[in-house]
């Protein structure tokens, strides 16, 4: 999602938290996920039974319904959530991390060896 630049500024940092924290509440209350149920392996073949695709969200819900608490709150933030604003948020996110990351200047090259022509017709 962020890329393989290195990133080591203060700023980038502060930009790469937001992301984790938005990737979090993109990927818990909107992705849905199967989980795996039963695996059975006969020889060499393997049998996998998976649920419904739930989001993290619903299963935590179904989970913790004898607790109202954490069931409120977590209704309240995915009534809160908006999928679309979300999205644009991270891509914007990303590319100002790009951004700041292309800004650093950049590593000395080392200078090429065997610049000498002579050496070329030596051999």
């Amino acid at each position: 999602m962020v890329g393989y630049y290195r990133y080591d500024t203060p700023a980038e940092l502060a930009t790469l938290n937001e992301i984790c924290a938005l990737d979090a509440v993109f990927t818990n209350y909107l992705l849905p996920q199967r989980k795996l149920i039963f695996k059975q392996r006969i020889g060499s073949k393997v049998i996998k039974k998976h649920d419904t695709a739930t989001a993290l969200h619903q299963r935590a819900v179904v989970h913790l319904a004898k607790r109202p608490e954490p069931t409120i709150t977590m209704n309240a933030t995915f009534q809160k959530v908006q999928p679309a604003a979300l999205s644009r948020q991270i891509l914007d996110l990303t590319r100002q991390l790009e951004v700041l990351s292309q800004a650093k200047k950049a590593p000395r090259s080392n200078p090429p060896l065997n610049t000498d022509p002579l050496a070329k017709e030596a051999k």
